[in-house]
C-alpha cells in the first residue's frame, strides 16, 4: 500500500485479482496495473487522475482547495491543487514514467452550496487551478466530467486507464 492510500482490497477484474486502493480526501494515491485507485465524495473537490499508458501506472488526487491561504504554512499540502498536481507528476517520474506521456482525466468540481454562499465557487476555482497546473506541466486533459451540482465517486483502472465516474443523479460514465 502506498502513502495516501488506505484499505486495499481485492476486486475481480478481467480474470485477475486487482488491488483496490482508496485515496482519502486531501491525499494522493499511486499504483501500477492491475491496481484500481478510487476516491469518493467528490463534491466541490476535484479528482485528478494522471495516467501513463505505456507503463500502465497512475496517480489519483482528491484535491480539496486550489491553494493555501498563506503560502508555506499548511501541514497537508496534498489538499491543494497547487501542490498536488506537480507532486503527482514528480512522483510518477520517480517511479519510472516519462512526463511527456502522461495524460489527465478530471471529475468533480461541483457547485455544492447555494449560489449566494461564499463557498459557491470553490468547485470552479478548484477546476481552474488544476487545469492551470496541468498546463504548466504540459499534461493534456483528455477527458473530464466536471461541474454540475452532484457528488461523484471515481475509480481509475490502471490496466486500461479508464476513469469510471459514478453519481446517484447521472449513473455511471467511463472516461
Amino acid at each position: 500500500m502506498d502513502e495516501g492510500a488506505r484499505t486495499p482490497r481485492g476486486i475481480a477484474g478481467l480474470g485477475k485479482l486487482s488491488a483496490m486502493i482508496d485515496v482519502a480526501v486531501g491525499t494522493l494515491g499511486f499504483g501500477d496495473a492491475p491496481a484500481v485507485l478510487t476516491t469518493a465524495a467528490l463534491g466541490s473537490c476535484v479528482g485528478v487522475a494522471l495516467y501513463d499508458p505505456i507503463e500502465k501506472r497512475g496517480a489519483l488526487a482528491h484535491v480539496m482547495l486550489p491553494k493555501p491561504v498563506e503560502a508555506g504554512v499548511d501541514s497537508l499540502p496534498e489538499r491543494f491543487a497547487e501542490y498536488a498536481v506537480p507532486a503527482m507528476a514528480g512522483r510518477l517520474e520517480a517511479m519510472g514514467s516519462r512526463k511527456p506521456l502522461l495524460v489527465a482525466k478530471l471529475a468533480g468540481g461541483s457547485a455544492m452550496f447555494r449560489a449566494d454562499s461564499t463557498l459557491a465557487s470553490i468547485g470552479e476555482r478548484n477546476i481552474a487551478e488544476v487545469k492551470r497546473q496541468l498546463t504548466l506541466l504540459r499534461i493534456p486533459v483528455v477527458a473530464e466530467d466536471i461541474g454540475g451540482s452532484h457528488a461523484r465517486t471515481v475509480e481509475l483502472y490502471l490496466d486500461t486507464g479508464t476513469l469510471v465516474v459514478r453519481s446517484h443523479q447521472h449513473g455511471v460514465k467511463e472516461l
